[in-house]
């Protein structure tokens, strides 16, 4: 059916596309988004509110303030970590995939893990995350007291390693190039100086460059990773050896 005209006489209004209702889990996803692209220095309530197309007062409505957001983010990405279910043939093996996979979620969501760092687990998501810990553990053998302390430790050290990355992603913003470019320049400029130290002052340094260069980031944290769970198998009353 052909739509009839308005009268000439009668102004036409301009129809604005409806605003998003906002909620608080399209605040969080605003935020994740932000804290990815730009890391945890750029991330404010106003600038979240700008990502939403609205004011930072209407914010409020749904988060009480930045610390509040930061929770909520941090609870987020702890979503996306899987945990099994406890195999007590398998405990270690299954403790190593978990902290691997924190490492991975972690490392894909920049600044998240300086968040990690100041908190206690209190959201169902990472609740969840340390409760399955905890079940590997006790499943293995690992006594209660050992296996609540490796709890804490382990969340430190992944935080930590995480953390380390993500300042380094803040330098490769600033620097305007990317990744790959940033990290082959730094860490070539860090080689270049530790082969042009005095090699009478510093003998082994300067022989050992190769090695102490060589590794990457997961390597690493593989590394450190697996001295820490040989040292857990030492208090479990039976517990496999850990990846060779």
């Amino acid at each position: 059916m052909t739509d009839i005209p308005a009268p000439p006489w009668r102004k036409t209004r301009k129809v604005s596309a409806p605003r998003t209702v906002l909620s608080r889990d399209l605040i969080v996803a605003a935020g994740l988004r932000l804290l990815d692209a730009e890391g945890l220095d750029a991330l404010s309530m106003r600038r979240v509110a700008q990502e939403l197309g609205t004011g930072p007062a209407s914010l409020y409505a749904h988060v009480e303030n930045k610390e509040e957001l930061l929770d909520l983010i941090y609870e987020e990405v702890m979503g996306e970590i899987q945990v099994p279910e406890p195999d007590p043939e398998r405990w270690l093996e299954q403790l190593r995939e978990v902290a691997m996979e924190a490492f991975r979620v972690f490392s894909a969501h920049a600044d998240i893990a300086k968040v990690g760092l100041s908190t206690i687990p209190t959201g169902p998501n990472a609740l969840r995350v340390a409760e399955a810990q905890l079940a590997i553990m006790l499943a293995g053998g690992v006594p209660p007291k050992i296996a609540s302390l490796m709890l804490d430790r382990l969340a430190l050290y992944i935080c930590a390693d995480t953390y380390e990355g993500s300042l380094y992603l803040s330098r490769q913003r600033t620097s305007g190039k990317d990744l790959e470019s940033f990290m082959g320049e730094f860490f070539g400029q860090i080689e270049e100086f530790y082969r042009s130290l005095p090699a009478d002052r510093f003998p082994h340094l300067v022989a050992q460059v190769d090695n102490l260069m060589e590794a990457g980031g997961v390597e690493r944290f593989e590394f450190g990773l697996d001295l820490l769970l040989r040292g857990l198998v030492s208090h479990a009353e039976v517990g496999p050896t850990t990846k060779d």
